[in-house]
This record gives C-alpha cells, structure tokens and sequence, in this order.
C-alpha cells in the first residue's frame, strides 16, 4: 500500500546497542543520554514542520523520543505496533560489522540480502510500515504526522516509495515528500531559532 500524501519519519535516539554498532531489532533497549539529546534537539528542526500529530513504534526508544517531541511541541501521541523495528532474529544483540565482514557485505544496505530466516522478512516489514502509515494519513486527512520509528522501518519505505535507501541518523527528521506523482526523502533544515 502506498501512502496517499507526504509525511514526517524520525529516527529514535540512540541507545548503547547503537553505540556498540550491535542489531538491536525488537529488543526493547532504553535510549543513552546521547538519544536524550538528541529527542531534545529533534524538537528544534521539527518546530515549524506543521506536525500536528504523532505517532510512535511501541518500542520503549521511539516511544521516549516521541515523547520528548510531543511534549516540547504540544501535539497528541499515539502508539502503533507497525511501525515497530524489524525483527532480525538470530542476529539480535550481535555485531553489525562483523557479520558484514564474515559475509563480505560493503554495506549496511546490503544486508538485506544475508537476513537470517528465523526473523521477519524484508517484504513484510515494509508492507506493515506502509500500511500503518497509509491507515493514520487517510484517517486524518488534514493532520500533518510524524512517525518517530527505526532505520530498517524508515528504510523499507524509502526504498519502496523512491527505489532507494539514504543516510538515516539518529534523531535527524526526514521528509518522505511526495511532488507530482513521485517520491524523494529529505532531510528537514533546522529551523531559525
């Protein structure tokens, strides 16, 4: 399902599972004081974007992030299971770069092609992101939202909308904009303070 109009998608703070470069998937870790700073700093990009509502994976480190934004920005907050991370199985709590080196994969992108079976499928993923996404746009047609979620939920739907994946950090909002017919994702300038 592909959404009908442009959105907002952010990133969650970081975490020391982050920090440790380790596939954190659905493994509920806390954001460190680096994601706190970074939810805080969040809000002074996010301040003029319009958002109106927003909506968060379960997962303790988007719903804290969104939390912060919310908050400092006075918007409601919901919680929705799809747009919760991906589910990486066997690889959860293991080391990003070393599998990568053990499979000769340059790239996190091209992970996707050594995803262990005993978790969630590519396809899935990205079909529950977009669908959850869609579900809230087309329920509130005049709100402007912003989905406080995860790098492998941000980068399925990047890559399904615009047939590429991008740079995603922690904390950086990003635009998926939709202009005449197609799709592009941009990262959101810091407003004037």
């Amino acid at each position: 399902m592909t959404p009908a109009r442009s959105f907002y998608g952010l990133r969650h703070g970081a975490t020391d599972w982050n920090r440790d470069g380790l596939f954190q998937g659905r493994t509920d870790n806390p954001l460190n004081e680096d994601g706190l700073r970074q939810a805080h700093a969040a809000v002074d990009m996010l301040r003029r974007a319009g958002i109106n509502r927003i909506v968060a994976s379960p997962l303790v480190r988007a719903a804290r992030t969104a939390e912060v934004i919310a908050a400092a920005i006075a918007v409601p907050l919901v919680i929705d299971d799809g747009i919760i991370e991906f589910d990486f199985g066997s690889l959860e709590g293991l080391p990003v770069r070393d599998l990568m080196i053990r499979h000769g994969v340059k790239s996190a992108t091209d992970l996707v092609a050594i995803l262990p079976e005993d978790g969630e499928s590519w396809h899935a993923m990205t079909e529950r992101s977009l669908c959850c996404v869609s579900a809230w746009l087309d329920r509130h047609p005049d709100d402007n939202f912003l989905f406080v979620c995860h790098d492998a939920v941000m980068q399925g739907m990047a890559n399904a909308l615009c047939g590429s994946y991008f740079k995603n950090s922690h904390g950086i909002p990003f635009r998926y904009l939709h202009e005449a017919g197609q799709w592009r994702v941009e990262q959101v300038a810091i407003a004037d303070r």
